[in-house]
């Protein structure tokens, strides 16, 4: 594969992975609707998860393995540019209320 073959398919799959959402899992549709997580934003930790027990078949497997590997990397900031183009950041938390209540 030549220079120009290989930045092609570097191109065809980031842009892949801008559209690609979890499918299933913690982190699909049934719990992040209506389409799921964002394989880009997905955590590190569920990522390294699938690297030990074995990526999903097909596709989405190979775009998983893309994505843990930057992130391993510490490439994250290659998807800042998908995230502004799509809203920011996934929330996979709900945020707590920052208060304090201090009683005598």
């Amino acid at each position: 594969m030549n220079e120009r073959d290989l930045a092609t398919q570097m191109a065809a799959d980031l842009a892949a992975i801008e559209k690609m959402s979890m499918p299933f899992g913690k982190f699909g549709p049934e719990h992040f609707p209506p389409h799921g997580v964002p394989i880009y934003d997905l955590p590190a930790e569920y990522l390294s998860w699938f690297a030990h027990k074995g990526f999903p078949k097909g596709k989405l497997g190979e775009l998983l393995r893309i994505v843990h590997q930057m992130k391993s990397d510490g490439s994250d900031a290659a998807f800042d540019g998908m995230r502004r183009r799509n809203g920011g950041r996934t929330k996979l938390r709900e945020e707590k209320p920052r208060g304090y209540n201090f009683r005598d």
